[in-house]
């Protein structure tokens, strides 16, 4: 899968709409987690998708480091239930990476984690930093990296 990354302002508005639609659909539906997705900070994040048959079944969204951490971050990683199974999420966390390191020259990445995905994170080289906490009523983990 070939991933874009844009600038909120280079978004299509079939882009954002279909990138909401995602969010939306995991993040609230899904997950059954009422919550303000958006929130402006997709105003100054760098947004990452990937498509298949031309729509947007992958997504997260960059920040370089004092936007919303410390560090750079990384979040709002979403991929479409339907093409979990195809290993897209490791895709897009790799290229969510390395669009950190050539966007914003940083090496080191803090992320907002859901506890159920800790070892995934993990094998993406993220370390658990401090104790749970709920964001939006979700059981969550900070992880580092770098």
């Amino acid at each position: 899968m070939n991933f874009i990354t844009k600038k909120f302002q280079e978004l299509t508005i079939d882009e954002l709409y279909q990138i909401l639609q995602l969010r939306s659909e995991v993040f609230v539906v899904e997950q059954d987690c009422v919550y303000q997705d958006v929130d402006g900070k997709d105003l100054k994040s760098l947004h990452i998708y990937g498509t298949k048959n031309d729509k947007i079944i992958a997504y997260t969204r960059i920040f370089k480091a004092g936007d919303y951490f410390k560090n750079a971050s990384i979040g709002r990683v979403v991929v479409a239930a339907n093409e979990r199974k195809y290993g897209f999420g490791h895709d897009l966390i790799k290229a969510s990476i390395k669009a950190v390191k050539t966007h914003f020259n940083a090496d080191k990445i803090t992320i907002s984690a859901q506890v159920y995905l800790k070892k995934f994170y993990e094998s993406h080289g993220f370390v658990k930093i401090g104790e749970e906490y709920l964001e939006d009523g979700i059981p969550h983990i900070r992880m580092d990296r770098g």
